[in-house]
């Protein structure tokens, strides 16, 4: 065995690649003369192997013993640019990934930052009181505290603060205690605290109990506004009535402050407005053009007569003629948006903007107004009344027709004081079906009346093929059936009889007033359009006056005082098409004064029970109890005075 001192070295190794071919079987001797075995027996093979050695390139190769090759300067270069195409590769990335974020991703970006980091803080500020036009309050807000517990910072404390608290808060001991223990720190203890309440918690003294103060919707009145004022929700967002279609005016305005997020987590205002700590609060009130105690005497006289006829729901609205500002507006049954979660959602309804129902004969007075102005019938026209007719295969009658069979020739004013359904399709007979047409879309009877209060539907009109090509279309029009409106349209309508033939917009706010009643805001309302001329609408004033003095419409008559009304009482019709067997819909409506009208009131009741369910029983006798309580009100004066004598006047 060689010593380590004879090994054949790298260095050797390379002197001898220079030398001749080596025999397989040849030995070598170093320089002190020492043989040395070839290389191929180093690696294994036998001696007598004949394989040739390997070629001197092989033999320089780096096989993990001594030093790595050296590169040649083709190989250098090569690697040099492999490197450098890689490090510009990169560097392109880079700057294509920094331009997607700074130019294409650079708002996305920065909204997603200000989402997190900014915030917009607005002070809690109370919303704006709702007046009614005497100033009474409708809605008002007002400071309650929700209570906190913090358990961990009872100490040894915890069952003398539950038996101090539990007379303040309404609740037991052991409930409190059970609380205490329930989790360390936030249990929520009880909502909408009282002022009163919250300063006896106050003085009790006790570290860990934290009231967080909040506003509170409140409706005095209770259930007395519901339809017209509304309710908010527990975000404080208008849901129904003026809450909900007054929400800007009703929203005080006050100044935000912006927060930023710092790294740290910490919160820095930026943009800080000037007295923003300061209390922002102005004195501004929505005013409404209702009236508390005419409201009060409306909703007692229509839920006396809903009860009595045990009728489904009723309605009843009072309206200036003049500028169509709304005194009164009554639902039943309604709710009380104090407590409007109690209520069922046809009681969240104003079913005097949102149901349709076919008007009937109070619908018969705009009939006439159009013939009238049409010039196919004047004032002193008569027709001839046979009690029951046929029209094109289906039969019309009065309602009246068995026991007072047909009544013979009558004059308008007696179709009016008779309700005769044959005179009125006689009547609207002289006019052609597409000019009578016309004339309901004039009336706009399927469009809403553009009332300031929500959810108002649009009535329904056949179309004008259907309406021209029908001979019973324009028939069963003529006595207010076959159509459909809301009670709030057909009050417009009758308005325009009062105020000389024009179309006012029904509107119950009034505007914003300041602490000294003087207006700062208010709604811009469109100017009246006349509709009917002046002479038309004094005459059929006259006849439904008629109607009050000797016709259907007797049980609203008020000794000395001049009322123009008419009632109605129609079939209801179906979901489904065509009309429920022995349901009705009873109504009146009612101008007054006469000499200078003022109002126009109309009531419907839904659904009455009774074999003497009409407009003349059930609604007329509202309307009158109404009138009474306006007359007591505004202190109207009789326009016969020696027709009250021995009359005696209701109560102020």
């Amino acid at each position: 065995m060689a010593t380590p001192s004879s090994r054949f070295s790298a260095k050797s190794a390379s002197r001898s690649a220079r030398s001749p071919r080596l025999r397989q079987d040849s030995s070598v001797q170093n320089r002190k003369g020492a043989s040395v075995t070839p290389i191929t027996q180093r690696r294994g093979r036998s001696s007598g192997s004949s394989r040739p050695l390997k070629s001197v390139r092989r033999d320089r190769r780096f096989d993990g013993f001594g030093s790595p090759p050296e590169l040649t300067a083709k190989q250098q270069r090569q690697r040099f640019l492999i490197v450098w195409l890689i490090m510009v590769g990169a560097i392109f990335l880079l700057l294509l990934n920094l331009m997607k974020i700074q130019v294409f991703q650079a708002g996305m970006l920065r909204d997603r930052a200000n989402e997190q980091q900014v915030v917009n803080l607005r002070p809690v500020t109370p919303r704006r009181p709702i007046v009614d036009r005497a100033g009474n309050p409708l809605a008002i807000d007002q400071p309650v505290y929700t209570l906190f517990a913090h358990p961990v910072m009872f100490g040894e404390a915890k069952e003398k603060i539950a038996a101090d608290l539990a007379p303040i808060v309404g609740q037991s001991v052991q409930q409190l205690i059970e609380k205490f223990g329930s989790q360390e720190s936030g249990i929520r203890i009880r909502d909408n605290i009282s002022e009163d309440t919250q300063s006896r918690i106050v003085r009790l003294g006790f570290d860990g109990l934290e009231l967080v103060p909040q506003q509170e919707r409140v409706y005095p009145q209770q259930d007395l506004f519901s339809e017209i004022v509304g309710f908010v929700n527990d975000d404080r967002v208008g849901q129904s009535g003026i809450e909900a279609t007054q929400e800007k005016h009703l929203e005080q305005s006050v100044s935000a402050m912006t927060l930023r997020r710092a790294g740290d987590g910490g919160i820095v205002p930026i943009d800080l407005p000037d007295h923003f700590l300061q209390h922002q609060k102005d004195d501004l009130r929505l005013q409404l053009t209702v009236d508390s105690r005419l409201q009060r005497a409306v909703r007692s006289a229509l839920e006396a007569q809903v009860k009595k006829y045990s009728a489904k729901r009723g309605v009843v609205a009072v309206m200036n003629v003049q500028d169509g500002s709304i005194r009164s507006l009554v639902t039943a049954p309604t709710f009380d948006p104090n407590k409007f979660y109690e209520a069922e959602t046809e009681q969240l309804r104003n079913w005097a903007l949102t149901d349709l129902y076919e008007p009937g004969s109070t619908f018969k007075p705009l009939n006439v107004a159009i013939a009238l102005d049409a010039g196919t019938v004047s004032p002193d026209s008569s027709f001839y009344d046979e009690g029951a007719i046929q029209v094109d295969g289906w039969s019309i009658q009065n309602s009246d027709f068995s026991y007072a069979g047909g009544r013979g020739q009558l004059t308008l004013t007696e179709i009016m004081k008779y309700s005769s359904n044959v005179g009125m399709v006689h009547l609207m007979e002289t006019l052609q079906p597409g000019l009578f047409y016309g004339w309901l879309e004039k009336l706009q009877i399927n469009q809403p009346t553009g009332i300031d209060l929500p959810s108002e539907q649009s009535g329904q009109l056949k179309d004008y093929a259907q309406f021209t090509q029908s001979v019973i279309e324009p028939a069963t029009t003529a006595f207010g059936q076959g159509f459909s409106l809301t009670p709030i349209k057909l009050l417009q309508l009758q308005a325009m009889i009062a105020n000389g033939g024009k179309r006012v917009t029904p509107h119950v706010v009034r505007g914003l007033i300041d602490p000294k009643g003087s207006l700062v805001w208010k709604p811009d309302l469109p100017a009246p359009e006349a509709i009917f001329t002046p002479q038309t609408a004094d005459s059929v004033l006259k006849m439904m006056e008629a109607v009050v003095e000797d016709g259907t419409g007797k049980p609203a008559a008020i000794p000395g005082y001049r009322i123009a009304g008419k009632t109605g009482t129609a079939q209801k019709a179906s979901p489904e098409g065509g009309y429920i067997d022995g349901a009705r819909i009873t109504s009146f409506v009612s101008i007054f004064p006469v000499e200078s009208p003022r109002y126009v009131i109309i009531a419907v009741v839904d659904e009455p029970k009774g074999d003497d369910a009409y407009g003349g029983t059930v609604a007329a006798p509202i309307v009158k109890e109404v009138m009474e309580s306006i007359i007591a009100i505004d202190h109207l004066p009789p326009a016969k005075p020696e027709s009250v004598e021995n009359v005696e006047q209701p109560a102020n």
